[in-house]
């Protein structure tokens, strides 16, 4: 019968031994475990996998580092792509370490923290057909006082995942501005070209998935800024922010795992080395001069850079005008394949 609370009541059967002071934050630990362990990690793995072969692939191709968005001395392409997988290994990481609080429950911390009207039967219970359910084991809160007055575990793992959307907007940047050009920009890589670029300019190719995925990582950055408020505003026994945070942290973990899926799919795995134009700048750089510090030293090989500079020559015709090597020395010295390890 409709309005009937018999044979089965809302609050003495089904809310037995439980409120949802407590039965609120444990869903919204198992929520969030499920999502990073079914979506989000697999996500960034194959990220990392993708960037390893990438790494792989351009290991031989040595160009110009930069540092201060000036000439530096020389890097392979694949070491440049090798830290872009440290990167996302680390974040990875450290998102996996942060989740292990997750894995702890208020479940029978009932109204306060103190278990009132629950029982230590009703919690291994609960634990033990979670695990059957779900495939994980959670456990039960070290301090349910603490699981219902804050959320700093969520709002650690939400530090995790902006960490990951740190690097994430990184990498995006830096490829977007390798691919810059094609002929007035860098271009030391290519870019799939995934839709027209341009309602205007005939033939231009757009970064879009590298602006995609910043446009995410600013928002993602926002959203963790909202979760750090609310996970600060917990009164004595209870943070009432409870919705915002937990779906604040889902959205958070959906929308970086779909940019980066994005990313990989329809940018990453495509991208090519443009060695003509590497090679053109590697030969350009005066920074090979580095290479000569310990044969004549610092001062010698900045003047030998200043004149090639100044008279818009190579380093080799500045050393030896400037007969400070002959050019057999200079050429045994400046290998710039040798100078991306360490001698």
């Amino acid at each position: 019968k409709l309005g009937s609370y018999s044979p089965v009541h809302p609050n003495d059967h089904c809310n037995l031994g439980q409120s949802s002071n407590d039965s609120f934050p444990s869903v919204m630990h198992i929520a969030v475990v499920i999502e990073v362990q079914k979506k989000l990690r697999p996500t960034i793995e194959n990220f990392i996998h993708t960037l390893n072969d990438k790494k792989k692939e351009f290991l031989s191709v040595v160009k110009v580092g930069r540092t201060h968005l000036q000439d530096a001395t020389p890097i392979t392409l694949g070491q440049e792509f090798g830290s872009f997988k440290s990167q996302m290994e680390n974040a990875l990481l450290r998102i996996l370490k942060s989740l292990d609080e997750l894995y702890f429950l208020a479940q029978g911390g009932t109204a306060v923290g103190t278990g009132l009207n629950s029982s230590k039967k009703f919690i291994s219970g609960f634990l033990k057909a979670l695990e059957v359910i779900t495939g994980y084991t959670f456990k039960e809160s070290r301090n349910k006082f603490e699981s219902l007055a804050c959320h700093n575990s969520i709002l650690m793992l939400s530090g995790a995942i902006n960490t990951l959307t740190t690097a994430s907007y990184k990498i995006a940047n830096d490829i977007r501005l390798l691919a810059s050009g094609p002929r007035c920009g860098i271009g030391e890589i290519m870019l799939p070209e995934n839709e027209p670029g341009s309602s205007i300019m005939p033939g231009k190719v757009n970064p879009t998935q590298c602006e995609a995925l910043s446009q995410v990582c600013i928002h993602l950055m926002g959203l963790h800024y909202s979760i750090s408020i609310a996970a600060s505003q917990g009164h004595f026994q209870l943070n009432a922010n409870k919705t915002m945070i937990v779906f604040s942290i889902l959205r958070s973990i959906n929308l970086i795992s779909d940019a980066l899926d994005s990313f990989n799919s329809r940018c990453l795995t495509e991208i090519k080395a443009n060695k003509e134009k590497i090679n053109d700048y590697l030969e350009k750089s005066l920074m090979l001069v580095t290479a000569l510090n310990p044969k004549i030293g610092y001062d010698k090989s900045a003047q030998i850079a200043k004149k090639a500079f100044n008279e818009n020559i190579t380093l080799k015709q500045s050393a030896v005008e400037l007969k400070y090597l002959t050019e057999e020395e200079f050429d045994e010295a400046i290998q710039p394949e040798r100078m991306t390890k360490i001698s």
